[in-house]
């Protein structure tokens, strides 16, 4: 899950707290009398000093006080000037949460990133208020960088009628992003969505049609699901040519009877296959990161795909030998 971002507006600042809900954090760290003023601007978090244990943890004994807060379940945010280590050590208490202040993009990139989970929250100081955006974006959205393969086209089948899964997502794509999806979860394509112009229907940069019902997709936090259990105010991941990948929110998911392409690839790492609908609009991508429609594949033609070892169940990685075919 990304971690909780929110806003520090003491002394209260109303158009601070109305750039950060806009922003989109996850709450507001503001002085009791200002907590109805701030519920009334949006449905959001909010927090007060009262409700924390502050700690500087400049030395060992400030870092014991921390642990000790921590251990009897309260919640302590360390103020800004925190160092690596310490945060480390703290965050092994299994009890209360751990929040850290923070006064940059790069202070906030650290503090996620520690022991791979990070901090349970964050706040971000006023001064940070102009990088706020990017830090809310690159940490509530970015999912890092998965690893792209180049495969070869080996067949491209008609295969008849099929419920096909479009996938709406609150956001607008852009060239050269789709999501991943297959027959199996161990290779699926990078499924482009409908960002390319065409003579006969509209762009629709919101949508990805992804292919047939049983599909697997990858969605955040190396899970999968079948295209078909996805369902509106899911988290789906928005994956690019290069790799990087993003959280969208899938608004609508559309099921519906075409005519279906059977396409199957592969490459050093194995073969896979997945059935898409067969028209214009569907697209694969090149490894150049180009957008190619499926009716116009061939063999031998390159695509960008994902492979993976292990199986799945219910959607998460497991280790077991399991054919699919």
């Amino acid at each position: 899950m990304p971690i909780p971002i929110l806003i520090k507006a003491i002394p209260f600042d109303k158009s601070l707290v109305t750039a950060a809900l806009e922003a989109g954090v996850d709450g507001v760290v503001v002085e009791p009398d200002r907590v109805r003023e701030v519920q009334g601007l949006g449905r959001i978090r909010t927090l007060t000093p009262q409700e924390m244990t502050f700690c500087s943890v400049q030395d060992k004994d400030e870092e014991e006080s921390a642990a000790e807060a921590l251990s009897r379940g309260e919640t302590v945010l360390l103020q800004q000037g925190w160092e690596v280590i310490p945060v480390e050590n703290l965050l092994a208490e299994e009890k209360g949460e751990l929040g850290l202040e923070v006064a940059s993009a790069r202070e906030a990139g650290l503090a996620a990133g520690i022991l791979e989970k990070g901090a349970d929250f964050l706040v971000l100081l006023p001064e940070a208020a102009a990088e706020m955006s990017e830090i809310v974006r690159e940490l509530r959205l970015s999912e890092g960088h998965l690893g792209l393969e180049t495969a070869r086209i080996t067949k491209v089948q008609p295969v008849g009628l099929g419920h096909r899964v479009c996938v709406d997502t609150c956001s607008l794509l852009r060239t050269g992003q789709g999501m991943l999806a297959g027959n199996s979860s161990a290779f699926t394509f990078l499924v482009h969505a409908e960002t390319e112009e065409n003579p006969y229907v509209a762009s629709r940069p919101f949508r990805i049609n992804a292919g047939a019902v049983h599909s697997y997709c990858v969605l955040p936090g190396d899970q999968t699901r079948y295209l078909e259990e996805l369902r509106s105010g899911d988290e789906a991941l928005v994956v690019d040519a290069q790799g990087a990948s993003t959280l969208t929110t899938v608004g609508r998911v559309k099921i519906e009877v075409r005519p279906l392409l059977l396409i199957a690839a592969e490459n050093e790492s194995g073969t896979g296959e997945v059935f898409v609908q067969n028209a214009e609009t569907i697209r694969l991508v090149t490894p150049e990161g180009r957008p190619v429609s499926v009716v116009s594949l061939s063999e031998g033609d390159q695509v960008l795909c994902r492979t993976e070892q292990g199986g799945r169940h219910f959607g998460m990685r497991i280790t077991e030998n399991i054919e699919e075919r």
